[in-house]
């Protein structure tokens, strides 16, 4: 088998033409906008203005179902494996709908997922959340994942990558533990798919989402749900809509049967142009390869990480590159006048508390970090 074509980073950066106006360094928070995804949302709304409704049943439910299917491909995940859902907390609520709290009344989650996981289940009168701690504000120890889960345990929530670190959790181990005891594994992939390989099938996780916000270049308004094979004829959400239906175009409102697939998990009509968008960024991120992609960002954090060290910022990283992704928080009291002052001079970086934080991509270049780092050098 020929050796992949390496890919032109450099290249890369004219489809993203905000990268000529400003250094760009926030992907964890919104990808940058591509030329092929405007393209793709024009293409929807040029078939809107020429087909008017018809095409819903010409064109736009298939390109539904090719997000569907480059999504399974991104996650190496069964067909008919993967939902659509509008935001995360939607997919979750579908998912919470569909399980047995009385004798598993058990979610285990962590203090350092974002908040839409949590709040989910706090919530639920029903439910007991089990908030693990961490230590260092930069990751959970297996073990307390081993410690906590038991057979009162309905489900394990946590992060692929968690948000305000970027330290990578071993899925397939929390998945692993979670299974010992009987319970279910879902994993939040929205810091994670596009930037770090995905494999739903060798980590044997449940539930996995993620959306195009951020890593995969989609922006706003739709989530993929990968839902288990052998749990989807098991489980029925109770927060469903016509979407979910067998026979969606009976419009039968005297019965409900749900999918076969895991549309089960759908709800009511999706947003056309985010669905557009969505499919075109993870063509773009199957196009040049998420492997690739993965190796260009090791470079760049390294790159930028040596850099912030070489004037002694604070750092919140594991020092391991390989369990570390693509965002490197930067500890300062001063961090929302700091993105503030950098965002004036074009520089686009974010902020959670008590830290800056930045988000290198395969699109960003060493040139950017070293600008960057001048500018920072001002509030060392």
């Amino acid at each position: 088998m020929d050796a992949p074509t390496p890919v032109d980073w450099l290249r890369t950066r004219a489809d993203f033409p905000t990268l000529g106006r400003k250094i760009y360094l926030n992907t964890c928070s919104l990808g940058a906008l591509s030329t092929q995804v405007r393209a793709a949302v024009n293409r929807h709304l040029d078939l809107w203005e020429e087909y008017g409704a018809a095409a819903w049943y010409t064109i736009w439910l298939a390109e539904c179902a090719a997000l569907r299917a480059a999504t399974e491909r991104l996650f190496n995940a069964a067909p008919g494996s993967v939902a659509l859902a509008p935001s995360v907390g939607v997919a979750l609520s579908t998912i919470g709908s569909a399980l047995d709290y009385t004798q598993r009344p058990k979610i285990i989650t962590t203090a350092l997922d974002f908040p839409t996981i949590p709040y989910q289940w706090l919530a639920r009168p029903d439910v007991e959340v089990v908030m693990l701690p961490s230590d260092d504000g930069i990751s959970v120890p297996l073990e307390r994942y081993a410690a906590a889960i038991d057979e009162r345990t309905a489900l394990v929530a946590t992060s692929h990558v968690f948000f305000a670190s970027g330290t990578i959790q071993p899925a397939r181990e929390i998945a692993a533990l979670a299974h010992a005891k009987g319970a279910l594994c879902l994993i939040d992939g929205y810091q994670a798919a596009g930037q770090i390989p995905v494999d739903v099938a060798a980590d044997d996780v449940d539930f996995y989402l993620s959306g195009g916000l951020k890593w995969l270049l989609g922006g706003t308004g739709i989530v993929e749900l990968y839902v288990r094979p052998e749990l989807v004829a098991q489980l029925e959400p109770t927060v469903t809509g016509w979407f979910a239906h067998e026979r969606q175009f009976a419009f039968d409102v005297a019965s409900f049967s749900y999918a076969p697939d895991a549309r089960r998990f759908e709800i009511g009509t999706p947003a056309l142009a985010a669905v557009y968008a969505a499919h075109a960024g993870i063509q773009l991120i199957l196009e040049h390869g998420v492997a690739a992609i993965r190796q260009r960002e090791l470079q760049l954090v390294a790159d930028l990480v040596g850099r912030l060290r070489e004037i002694d910022c604070a750092l919140t990283m594991v020092d391991d590159p390989q369990q570390h992704a693509g965002i490197v928080m930067i500890r300062t009291a001063s961090h929302a006048q700091i993105v503030s002052e950098l965002a004036a001079q074009n520089i686009i970086v974010d902020h959670r508390p008590g830290h800056v934080r930045v988000s290198p991509f395969f699109y960003n270049t060493e040139e950017e970090h070293a600008i960057l780092v001048a500018q920072m050098l001002r509030y060392r």
